[in-house]
């Protein structure tokens, strides 16, 4: 039995891209994108400091209710 590596690969790949989404890894590299994008020469926040903004915006939210964890 041949194991087709592209088809292996591909699929691979798809699921490190649910993985990443499902766990919000990747709305890092898009605010990097979206902030690159439409002014270069401002500066990023690091991962860190997005984090915690994120953070600090869900938990800010009088909408969402108090979450603890």
């Amino acid at each position: 039995m041949t194991v087709n590596t592209s088809a292996v690969r591909h699929r691979l790949g798809r699921l490190r891209w649910y993985v990443r989404e499902l766990t919000g890894e990747a709305a890092y590299d898009r605010y990097v994108a979206h902030a690159a994008a439409h002014d270069p020469d401002a500066p990023v926040m690091s991962r860190r400091a997005f984090e915690r903004s994120r953070t600090d915006a869900r938990e800010g939210d009088p909408r969402d209710g108090f979450r603890c964890c």
